[in-house]
């Protein structure tokens, strides 16, 4: 089993350029970054640019890790997070149609007013609507979350996404149509007779 202090001796030989080294950091932490990555973007072909990416910094930069600072792990999960991140900020990103929903737009509020079995009944809604969105386009996802999580109105999204007007207003209505079925055949909204959406 790889220990902290084997990753350590490994980024410390990669400052010397040893080609074993690395390519036993790599082996012993890939799988692990690209599922960071992965779980950031959500789309795996980005996820390998990314660790790629990160292990090019690592390569070229090794002496900049301080061991006083984080272990090993936590080093190279920054370089590779704020790689993703920086990803997901690009307008290259933005238009290939994945933007992801930050969690603080998504999460239901921690209200102690309310009862616990309302506070369950909302977290499961909640964990139905991120499998319903999930289940959307691209477009439909990214249009359908500008618009009701951060109040943009399709004028707005349209130019936040590049995109002809008459394609946002599509993707919005299509997505809501899908997103609402979904959600009916889930037993959440009026249709259903269940809890309202």
């Amino acid at each position: 089993m790889t220990t902290q202090e084997d990753l350590a001796r490994w980024i410390a030989r990669v400052v010397l350029q040893d080609r074993e080294a690395f390519e036993r950091l790599y082996r012993a932490t890939a799988d692990h970054l690209l599922g960071l990555a992965i779980g950031v973007l959500h789309r795996r072909e980005w996820a390998e640019e990314v660790l790629q990416e990160a292990f090019m910094n690592v390569w070229y930069g090794a002496q900049g890790y301080n061991p006083q600072i984080a272990s090993p792990m936590t080093w190279l999960i920054n370089i590779v997070r704020n790689k993703a991140i920086d990803r997901l900020r690009s307008g290259r990103a933005l238009r290939e149609a994945s933007v992801e929903l930050d969690d603080e737009a998504m999460n239901v509020a921690d209200d102690a007013a309310l009862p616990p079995e309302r506070q369950l009944d909302d977290s499961l809604t909640k964990a139905q609507v991120d499998r319903c969105m999930s289940q959307l386009a691209g477009q439909q996802r990214q249009a359908i979350a500008l618009a009701y999580y951060r109040g943009l109105v399709h004028a707005e999204i349209a130019e936040a996404l590049g995109a002809p007007l008459g394609s946002v207003k599509t993707w919005v209505r299509r997505g809501v149509d899908r997103l609402r079925g979904c959600l009916e055949a889930a037993g959440i909204g009026p249709a259903a007779g269940g809890r309202a959406a």
